[in-house]
């Protein structure tokens, strides 16, 4: 049979619960991009469900359509642009009268729409019981109850979808009735569209329009004005938003916000009862102790240093597995291959470059794990909260903490999220600072210089420092900044702190493997082809400028291509305690930062091949191994390129998406200098102590 296909958008408020859903649905049968033109993240899936095959798009939370951010503007145009078949509105039912508020206003948009009554049990635990016929009644809406952690409701949910999409005639088109003058001014105004051939072609619901109009969405006021009748219009509109002014004694825009509140409030007195049970309240409990003003932050660090300390120590074992199975591999294939160029390409080249990442990816899939738990819990958001107080004394909120906490996986989603702050300065100063938190990218250089310079007993408290002192940098820089070069008050923080809640395993599963799966398609494509590169720098030319041989390996890589460059950077960095080596590798990794590990992965098989006897030729010698016995570096001196790893210009994908957030190279090119400056001045003051205190 022939499947029948159905384009859904699911709607709701952040913390609602519209994730879980877009898993529950879809599985997966997802993928994650960006919408056209913006840096909003694009996520879509699939399902199949009787004879439908049902593309789910999972819109940016938003608590209105009111185009005051790039996602209410990315989740209306969606809406009115591309016109999927219905919408769901995924609500917190334990928060009705403020979610019903992005529901009132999709139906402004006259879209068919499911209404899924989320964390039902959380709602129903709180003593709130709703009458679920008389609720859809009064909306107008077909409405399902969902516990979309425990997977209850999802097949209700397809249900409706399919009832609703077969059935939109019969749907209900009430909507939210203001008061009568107010009526009587937003019909004014669709009577002037109607009359105006200028409108024959207007693509958008009048009433809708004619209210964004009176509440001054630039978007739409935009979009008015581009037309022949626009002017004429938008004065119509300015004379209405006077009388309603002088009618109602209120503007137009805080009158129809409360119309539509009087309407949600009729809604669930109606329909929701509340027993008043005072029971024991979990969240409110465990918040006692977690925003505790003298507790909350040194339990902060404590679980960030936990969750390090179990990233190292369990992701050791698998570590050594995949290393095992990537010497054995190089082995193999370079005993079926004769030698020359083709083998050491493969060998040298791709294997150990490409190996010398893929090693790592235990480390990447735990430290993922562990964030998207933390963030499914509610706890993230607990983190900033706590932060509030420090953020200020930098000159930011509470709110700004979210972005950086997003850099530990990767900085690009990190710069991505400050979209949510609507002050300017804020939102700027967060996207300079936000690459100084320690990316995932930058893991495999600490996890392979902490195996090779550090007992297994420390590790974890090695680990953990790098990533504090990524977070103390970034506020102190935040201060310069805040100071120095945007100057201003910072506004107050507010944030929803959402219920706690044990996240589905399904749930945290594909978090981390949309992470994990960025990081392996990198490790094929960038560092593939970044190894390919340096293998050739450091592979040719192969004779000197005689002709001749050269007499060593070592001699040859010093005068290959990417020898010349490290020397030439040597003395720049030599006084941070580095060689021209560790130089190539870090020019390297500003295309990834892993590249810093392939790059040093192929350099030490070059140079391995040389050191080893007949006698440890058959003795797999582990990547870590290699750079302890080949670079010559002391603990002291790897933790100060660990440090230079942690602080220096970001990869050029990031800059490439601060270019993009600020619309122009005056700050990704700022950005990439005062890192880099700010990585050489910090790295040359502790290198310089330490060698005066004897610890090089």
């Amino acid at each position: 049979m022939t499947k029948r296909s159905l384009v859904i958008a699911l709607a709701g408020n952040p913390n609602c619960g519209k994730t879980t859903i877009f898993n529950s649905l879809t599985g997966a049968r997802q993928h994650v991009g960006n919408y056209p033109g913006v840096t909003v993240e694009k996520k879509e899936g699939f399902v199949r469900y009787k004879d439908y095959e049902i593309k789910v798009i999972d819109l940016p939370g938003t608590y209105s359509l009111t185009a005051y951010s790039p996602d209410e503007v990315v989740a209306r145009d969606v809406i009115l642009e591309e016109k999927p078949d219905l919408m769901v509105n995924i609500v917190d039912t334990s928060n009705l009268e403020r979610n019903l508020y992005l529901t009132v206003q999709l139906k402004e948009l006259e879209v068919p729409i499911v209404l899924a009554l989320n964390m039902a049990d959380v709602a129903e635990a709180g003593g709130i019981e709703i009458n679920y016929d008389l609720f859809s009644k009064l909306l107008g809406l077909k409405v399902v109850r969902t516990v979309g952690t425990k997977n209850e409701g999802i097949e209700d949910l397809l249900e409706a979808i399919i009832w609703v999409a077969e059935h939109k005639n019969q749907v209900s088109s009430r909507t939210v009735r203001f008061t009568e003058d107010l009526e009587n001014v937003i019909n004014e105004i669709v009577e002037n569209f109607k009359n105006d051939v200028a409108f024959a072609n207007w693509n958008y619901p009048l009433r809708w329009t004619a209210i964004k109009l009176l509440e001054n969405d630039k978007e739409v006021v935009k979009k008015i004005k581009s037309l022949p009748a626009g002017e004429r219009i938008l004065e119509l509109v300015s004379r209405k938003q006077e009388e309603i002014q002088s009618l109602l004694n209120d503007d137009a825009e805080m009158a129809i916000i409360e119309g539509r509140y009087a309407f949600i409030r009729g809604t669930v007195k109606e329909a929701v009862t509340e027993k008043g049970i005072n029971k024991f309240s979990f969240t409110e409990a465990v918040d006692k102790i977690l925003l505790n003003r003298i507790l909350g932050l040194p339990i902060f660090f404590g679980v960030m240093w936990l969750l390090f300390q179990l990233t190292f120590t369990l992701g050791a074992p698998p570590m050594e597995w995949i290393e095992s199975g990537f010497t054995i591999l190089g082995e193999w294939v370079g005993s079926h291959m004769q030698d020359g160029l083709l083998k050491s390409l493969v060998v040298d080249g791709i294997i150990a470059g490409v190996g010398g990442v893929i090693v790592f990816l235990p480390n990447i899939l735990l430290l993922f794990l562990g964030i998207a738990f933390l963030e499914g819990t509610g706890y993230m958001a607990r983190a900033a909260f706590v932060m509030d107080k420090i953020m200020h004394r930098v000159g930011l909120h509470g709110k700004s903490f979210v972005p950086m906490l997003t850099g530990f996986g990767c900085n690009i989603p990190a710069i991505m999220a400050t979209r949510t702050l609507e002050n300017p300065k804020d939102r700027l100063v967060t996207i300079l600072i936000t690459p100084l938190m320690s990316c995932g990218a930058r893991l495999p250089v600490y996890t392979l210089l902490i195996a090779a310079f550090f007992p297994k007993e420390v590790a974890g408290n090695v680990l953990f420092s790098i990533y504090l002192i990524g977070v103390l940098l970034a506020m102190l820089m935040a201060k310069v900044f805040r100071t120095f070069i945007f100057k201003g008050e910072s506004e107050p923080f507010a944030m929803e702190l959402p219920l706690y809640r044990i996240p589905t395993l399904k749930s945290v599963l594909i978090h981390m493997w949309e992470r994990a799966w960025l990081y392996l398609k990198k490790a094929g494509t960038i560092i593939l082809a970044v190894s390919i590169i340096m293998w050739g720098l450091f592979t040719f030319p192969m004779v000197d400028a005689q002709g001749n041989e050269f007499e060593s390996a070592a001699e040859q890589m010093e005068q290959s291509y990417a020898g010349r460059i490290g020397k030439a950077i040597e003395p720049v960095i030599a006084p941070l305690g580095f060689d021209w080596k560790t130089g190539v590798a870090l020019v390297a990794g500003f295309a990834a930062k892993e590249v810093v590990v392939s790059t040093l992965g192929t350099l030490y098989s070059i140079e391995d091949e040389e050191a080893l006897t007949e006698e440890e030729d058959t003795t797999v010698k582990s990547f870590a191994q290699r750079a302890k016995e080949q670079s010559g570096y002391t603990p002291f001196t790897a933790y100060v390129l660990m440090l230079f790893t942690l602080i220096y210009v970001p990869c050029m994908a990031t800059i490439a998406v601060i270019k993009r957030e600020t619309n122009g190279w005056k700050w990704p090119l700022f950005t990439a200098g005062y890192t880099t400056v700010l990585a050489w001045v910090i790295c040359f003051v502790v290198y310089q102590m330490g060698t005066v205190f004897g610890a090089v």
